[in-house]
């Protein structure tokens, strides 16, 4: 893995950034609060490795998945606690303080979408590449 920056994804990531910073602000409850933006969140991580890196489709969204559920099986543990940050807003806000196997599925069908969309725009990608005009 190196670094390569493709401004597409990391305009992807802004984008997705700004739309997670206003449903952290702006929404307190509910299913876009919890549910949906777990769901955008990993897409979110998914644009930022294939923004700065030359990894793989496959292995950018392997990546990006444990990464998910590593910090939400961290929750099951005390590890704020251990680290002294149990009140700090932003370490509840980024690392959340209470585990929910919803949030496991959300960030599953987050990649599953990915994965699905990086697949049709490949297929795009070969079958434009494939038309002879001049032929």
């Amino acid at each position: 893995m190196k670094l390569q920056f493709n401004k597409y994804y990391l305009a992807l990531a802004h984008a997705l950034f700004l739309i997670e910073l206003a449903i952290a602000f702006i929404i307190k409850t509910g299913f876009i609060r919890y549910t949906f933006g777990d769901y955008l969140v990993v897409i979110l991580l998914y644009a930022i490795f294939r923004g700065c890196t030359n990894m793989s489709v496959r292995a950018s969204a392997l990546v990006v998945l444990f990464i998910a559920y590593g910090i939400e099986l961290l929750q099951l543990t005390s590890f704020l606690a251990y680290f002294n940050l149990e009140n700090s807003t932003a370490a509840n806000l980024i690392f959340g303080s209470t585990f929910q196997f919803g949030d496991l599925v959300a960030y599953t069908l987050g990649i599953s979408t990915v994965l699905i969309i990086e697949y049709y725009l490949q297929l795009k990608k070969s079958v434009t590449s494939s038309e002879c005009y001049d032929c």
